[in-house]
């Protein structure tokens, strides 16, 4: 797992480079095509995957202590102009998240977990290994939005 982890930080941090490549404006512009921006898709990753680890699987009652979960969870769409400050406190969860994932799997907090069936594919999560698989691919799907969506904002310059 120790792997997976590093795969997941180095993916987040290929993310936040994209952020830092762009200006707020560019960052909280919704393309053409598309229904949320390059910043929502950041955000999302970052409180989809502590929902899923920490309260889908049984760990954690609710998402209160999740911070922005209410503007950025599944089915949400963007509803303000995020400011850099709201963007360097993301950027600083989306690593910090992992890195605590990764230390209270070495404790052994996930050793027994709630299953569950993801919303989106109906696939069954018995493990928590599946469940951290399955965030790492969702962060990649919603890294490929925001790449697509780069590409339409820097048009816009």
């Amino acid at each position: 797992m120790q792997e997976t982890f590093k795969f997941i930080l180095k993916s987040r941090q290929k993310f936040i480079e994209l952020i830092d490549g762009l200006s707020v404006e560019q960052l909280n512009q919704i393309p053409v095509g598309f229904n949320n921006n390059i910043i929502w898709n950041f955000a999302h990753i970052v409180v989809s995957t502590q929902t899923l680890v920490y309260v889908r699987t049984g760990i954690k009652a609710d998402t209160t202590w999740v911070k922005y979960n209410e503007d950025y969870k599944k089915d949400t769409k963007p509803t303000h102009f995020v400011e850099q400050a709201e963007i360097d406190e993301l950027k600083e969860i989306a690593i910090r998240s992992i890195e605590q994932i990764a230390a209270d799997y070495e404790t052994g907090i996930f050793k027994k977990i709630t299953s569950f069936s993801t919303a989106t594919y109906g696939y069954p999560m018995d493990t928590i290994e599946e469940v951290i698989a399955l965030t790492s691919g969702h962060d990649n799907v919603h890294f490929g939005y925001a790449m697509a969506q780069r590409r339409l904002v820097q048009e816009l310059k």
